[in-house]
């Protein structure tokens, strides 16, 4: 799956507002939490601990706050039902490679 990567805190605090969906996922990175104020559809939030562990998924309607994860350290969102295809879910590790265009 392509991912983009916020590191930025420019690029955190605009994730994905504005988008009418996304292909593949967004990683906001460091972040331990996320809103899905003004966001037009629901998403997948997967919190990641310092060493890619997910330690909880979780699906978000527009207008709402997700509570603050402590060790979370990276929050990847995508698409609602996503994570669940891609095998995403607590306790699994994610592995991220860089593509042919520098996309992890």
């Amino acid at each position: 799956m392509p991912l983009r990567i916020a590191a930025s805190y420019r690029a955190r605090t605009r994730g994905l507002l504005g988008r009418d969906g996304i292909d593949g996922a967004m990683m906001l990175t460091p972040c331990g939490s996320v809103h899905t104020f003004r966001m037009r559809f629901a998403i997948d939030v997967a919190y990641l601990d310092r060493t890619f562990r997910v330690l909880a998924v979780r699906t978000m309607r527009p207008g709402r706050l997700g509570l603050p994860r402590l060790r979370a350290r990276h929050v990847v969102e995508a698409e609602a039902g996503a994570l669940e295809r891609w095998g995403v879910r607590p306790g699994v590790t994610v592995e991220l490679r860089a593509g042919a265009d520098g996309e992890a």
